[in-house]
């Protein structure tokens, strides 16, 4: 076993990268080295934001990314700042060329090749010539609307058609996200919005859809088609990162459909918002695989998107560490599993 405990660093200490180090703090084998933030979080200890406890853990000063990412500082930096690739790009860049694994939460890096071909062959080529590894994942994309599609279908002997359902609670999410999906906006601010084109909603679905059909053998004949539409609150919500008042947007109804020779092969239904108890509404992760056999899978309520993100990106450290270098996504590394043990046992020498 390794003597040396995995290092990493956090990039971004949101909603979800405070979820990470409070994971990351309860892990054997495995120390946070440094937190890159901005803002009022600099030069604060991380301990103090987190409201956790040092003891005898060595404090982790907040600083911006130039003073804690230096050459093999870490193991892996966790990148929790941006959903999309241009965003994340100069980050990765810089992780990378300081000889650090990456592992990223940007919904686009899930599949990068999918919309951004030139990018991702920048980012294989700086990784290789620098002997790490990235790899973007999270719940969706990453696992749940994707991966688990593909391990289903390894139970097929040929397959027809894919629905793939995920009904959730968008309320763990930070601002990134409540601004992604129109979360608080009017009706018609929601529609300009859709059709300016500056309305994302679910970020992903090409991502999941060409990670499916390229596992499967399948060539996609038509661009993958999207749409958007408002899910209008007739209560009072209030969110964490967001506040809804009745006859406002609570989230966005998203839908993406891939075509294998111009038929339907790939449905993706994605109705996100938060709190949708208040109005009853029940989440879940329903597959649907036509084929033989047939497959149908319902997970009730939905797998936690805040949860499970959070720990996707932990849990996926030390595949990412022992890969070989260059991009990698989630059908390239092996399947993710929870880390009970001593992470530094997972580490290949």
């Amino acid at each position: 076993m390794r003597n040396e405990n995995v290092k990493v660093i956090l990039w971004g200490i949101g909603a979800m990268g405070k979820g990470m180090a409070e994971m990351l703090l309860n892990k054997k084998g495995v120390e946070i080295v440094g937190v890159v933030g901005r803002g009022a979080k600099l030069g604060k200890s991380m301990y103090e934001f987190l409201d956790v406890e040092r003891v005898d853990r060595k404090d982790v000063i907040i600083g911006s990314y130039d003073e804690i990412i230096t050459e093999k500082a870490a193991d892996v930096v966790l990148i929790a700042t941006d959903s999309f690739i241009k965003g994340t790009f100069d980050k990765i860049k810089y992780c990378l060329e300081k000889k650090i694994n990456v592992v990223s939460t940007a919904e686009e890096m899930a599949y990068p090749q999918a919309q951004e071909p030139e990018l991702s062959k920048k980012m294989d080529e700086i990784a290789k010539e620098n002997g790490v590894s990235v790899l973007g994942t999270g719940i969706n994309p990453g696992l749940i609307m994707d991966l688990l599609v593909i391990t289903l279908t390894g139970a097929c002997i040929d397959v027809d058609s894919i629905v793939a359902k995920r009904v959730n609670n968008l309320s763990p999410f930070g601002p990134a996200v409540m601004h992604e999906q129109g979360v608080g906006i009017t009706v018609e601010e929601f529609n300009r919005r859709v059709k300016e084109n500056d309305l994302a909603g679910h970020v992903g679905f090409p991502e999941s859809i060409n990670m499916i059909t390229d596992a499967l053998g399948w060539k996609l004949s038509d661009e993958i088609e999207l749409s958007r539409e408002p899910i209008v609150s007739n209560v009072y919500r209030k969110a964490p990162f967001a506040e809804v008042k009745a006859g406002d947007v609570a989230g966005c109804s998203m839908k993406g459909y891939g075509k294998v020779d111009g038929e339907l092969k790939i449905e993706m239904i994605h109705p996100q918002q938060v709190e949708p108890q208040l109005e009853g509404g029940k989440t879940g992760d329903y597959i649907t695989i036509k084929g033989t056999p047939d497959v149908n899978m319902s997970i009730n309520p939905e797998v936690p998107g805040g949860i499970g993100t959070i720990a996707m990106c932990v849990n996926m450290i030390p595949h990412v560490i022992n890969a070989r270098p260059g991009l990698k996504t989630m059908i390239d590394l092996p399947v993710p599993r929870a880390i009970m043990g001593d992470m530094r046992e997972l580490i290949e020498e």
